[in-house]
């Protein structure tokens, strides 16, 4: 049997298995490695310092696929913001056809976007904000869980709870994202209503992803529990793995009265990109969910996808199925 879906009849994939936009880490060998696998590949575009090098890693992709692979564009609030018009052309001037936005009011870009017939998926991290993105004309939701990696919002809602409520209201397709990474997470998204799974600490640990080795050894090695909640105080919540200087944050902010200038220096972008680079999980904030309770590997991309496939379909066809005192679907 083939898990086919919504999601995948709707972008043109294999499987409903998507690796979401990761600062630092979304790059084109990456994005590349998991569109050759059958999944959808996700760029991120703010890890290029500039438009141009965004060209130049689209292109990169290329060389790597003929699969459909998509770009990230992340709108954040900032007091200097990124020139993302200039992002946004160079996505559209490249010829890409489907772009993740998250973040704040996308309504400008994913305009533009659906202008150039780019098909968007919306990140968001509650039912409101995906009804909002759904009016705004975009062609499917991702739906992000507190267990996830980065920001889950302020509801703390896990996806227990937040995917089904979703797939009650939202009628495009969605997928699940946070706390997925395995043929158990892949089949209960799917029976919460969702249409597949948005994974990304699984995929930061990967042979292709293109971080530190001790950084991929470190999440197999932590648990579920070995991740800190920094900015709770600031309404800023950002889930990271817990370590020396995310610890130490978290004690800045349970002092009372923190401000961002407090911890400004602790949480600087440039040492989590040491982290990646050097391999050494103790030097800056760096980005991972509670899933890594549920990693225990470090396989390729396409051995990843492979063996979830594969068992969320033996687990469909054979447990559920003789739990449904049906025979079971699984061949002889």
């Amino acid at each position: 049997m083939a898990l086919q879906t919504r999601f995948t009849e709707t972008f043109g994939v294999e499987h409903p298995i998507v690796q979401g936009g990761m600062q630092w880490v979304g790059r084109a060998e990456l994005a590349a490695a998991v569109s050759e696998a059958g999944g959808l590949g996700i760029i991120t575009a703010l890890t290029q310092p500039t438009p141009d090098d965004l060209r130049r890693e689209i292109e990169r992709a290329r060389t790597l696929t003929s699969k459909p692979f998509g770009v990230n564009l992340t709108i954040l609030p900032a007091i200097t913001p990124p020139p993302y018009a200039e992002y946004r052309k160079a996505i559209i001037d490249s010829g890409v056809k489907i772009v993740e936005t998250a973040g704040y009011k996308p309504q400008e870009h994913v305009d533009h976007f659906k202008e150039h017939g780019i098909k968007v998926i919306h990140k968001c991290t509650a039912v409101r904000h995906a009804l909002s993105a759904e009016r705004m004309g975009v062609d499917a939701i991702s739906i992000d869980g507190f267990e996830c990696a980065g920001h889950p919002g302020e509801d703390d809602i896990p996806g227990l709870i937040l995917i089904p409520a979703a797939a009650d209201k939202v009628k495009i397709p969605m997928i699940a994202s946070g706390g997925f990474g395995d043929a158990r997470g892949l089949v209960a998204a799917l029976a919460l209503g969702a249409e597949g799974i948005n994974m990304g600490t699984r995929f930061m640990c990967t042979k292709e992803s293109p971080i530190h080795q001790k950084v991929k050894e470190q999440i197999v090695a932590n648990d579920e529990r070995a991740t800190n909640l920094i900015f709770r105080t600031m309404h800023n919540t950002a889930r990271v793995a817990k370590n020396a200087i995310s610890d130490e944050v978290v004690a800045i902010e349970r002092r009372g009265d923190a401000k961002f200038e407090d911890v400004k220096d602790l949480v600087a972008g440039v040492r989590g990109r040491v982290v990646y680079e050097t391999g050494d999980p103790d030097y800056g904030i760096w980005s991972a969910g509670m899933i890594q309770g549920l990693i225990h590997d470090i396989p390729t991309c396409a051995e990843l996808i492979a063996r979830i496939v594969g068992e969320a379909e033996e687990i469909i066809a054979g447990r559920l199925a003789r739990l449904a005192g049906l025979k079971s679907l699984t061949p002889a």
